[in-house]
């Protein structure tokens, strides 16, 4: 599975984007087979998840959709209910 963070330049998101992507790292590790930044404009920023050789993907968080940025325990959890439903995130799921 890889993950696309998709953020707006023009916003100055990329320290942000940039932390979910080590977060979503240090959490999952080679799980993941790739976390990715991608640069855009027009105050967009949303967080990709493709799931298999087909680029079949889902859309898990959308800034204007969801309304702002994602809680980085919320991101996990969404990451985590695509890659591994059974996994325990320890004090997040607490």
């Amino acid at each position: 599975m890889k993950v696309t963070i998709h953020y707006c330049t023009q916003c100055q998101w990329l320290l942000r984007a940039g932390w979910y992507a080590q977060e979503l790292l240090s959490t999952f590790g080679e799980s993941l087979e790739q976390v990715a930044l991608a640069p855009g404009h027009g105050g967009h920023f949303e967080v990709v998840i493709t799931l298999d050789a087909q680029d079949t993907s889902e859309v898990l968080w959308e800034r204007k959709r969801d309304g702002g940025f994602p809680d980085i325990k919320e991101l996990k959890r969404r990451v985590r209910d695509r890659l591994d439903p059974e996994r325990d995130l320890g004090h997040i799921d607490r």
